[in-house]
């Protein structure tokens, strides 16, 4: 459980177990089991408050309360990297932009821009909607874990994300995945969908970032799981699931 906890704590503003409990190299593969826990608490509370607002006030109520819970550190991450990768910038001036504390106007426009889409997504959910609250955030922090198998950290020698490249991550690694990819069976042939889109938008992303600046940092880590969140919800809603 050790593990499992380290990755409540690490993604999440839960308080579960004992402060310092960090166990970089094992938590990894906990990062969709996390996913579903958060998705579950969401998919709770979706149900809970269905019955006093209509769906698009619920919808508002579950992306607030999801970044309640994971205390903005995705958004975060999301907010550095459209600042550090906008533009030509160099490298170097790119991982500087994306270190410093202060949020610019494209961190700005991003989080926004990507809060709306989640909420519009959400909204238009309506069969097996509860299923794809709880599978989804697990599909976006898998992403995480694909993301630190296929780049490199390039910072060289700190960063929030430094420990979890220490150690290269093995086939078993992946099985946290394989429990939201089974429960999307559970709504028929649009799994198709939102499976192929995850494969796609992971890998697009992975590309774009090893393209960009030659790997991956602890805020970019966290913007793909916002990206993948985001669009997973529209896709999903556009696709009659």
């Amino acid at each position: 459980m050790k593990s499992f906890i380290a990755a409540v704590r690490f993604i999440t503003v839960l308080p579960v177990g004992r402060a310092g409990t960090y166990d970089p190299r094992g938590m990894i593969p906990y990062f969709p089991v996390v996913g579903l826990l958060l998705g579950g608490i969401i998919s709770v509370f979706d149900r809970l408050m269905t019955g006093f607002w209509s769906q698009p006030v619920v919808s508002l109520l579950d992306v607030i309360l999801l970044v309640c819970l994971t205390g903005a550190l995705h958004l975060d991450g999301l907010g550095d990297t459209a600042d550090g990768l906008y533009g030509n910038r160099p490298r170097e001036k790119a991982l500087e932009i994306m270190k410093d504390s202060r949020i610019g106007v494209m961190g700005l426009i991003a989080i926004v821009c990507g809060l709306a889409v989640k909420w519009a997504g959400i909204s238009e959910i309506g069969e097996h909607r509860h299923l794809l609250l709880i599978i989804i955030p697990a599909y976006a922090r898998g992403g995480m874990v694909f993301a630190i198998r296929f780049l490199d950290y390039v910072r060289p020698k700190d960063g929030i994300g430094r420990d979890l490249f220490d150690e290269p991550l093995r086939v078993s690694d992946f099985c946290g995945i394989i429990i939201p990819v089974g429960l999307s069976i559970i709504v028929g042939w649009n799994a198709v969908i939102l499976n192929v889109a995850f494969i796609i938008l992971t890998a697009a992303l992975i590309g774009f970032y090893k393209k960009r600046i030659g790997g991956v940092t602890g805020d970019m880590l966290g913007a793909t799981t916002e990206i993948l969140e985001s669009f997973l919800f529209l896709i999903v809603s556009v696709g009659g699931v």
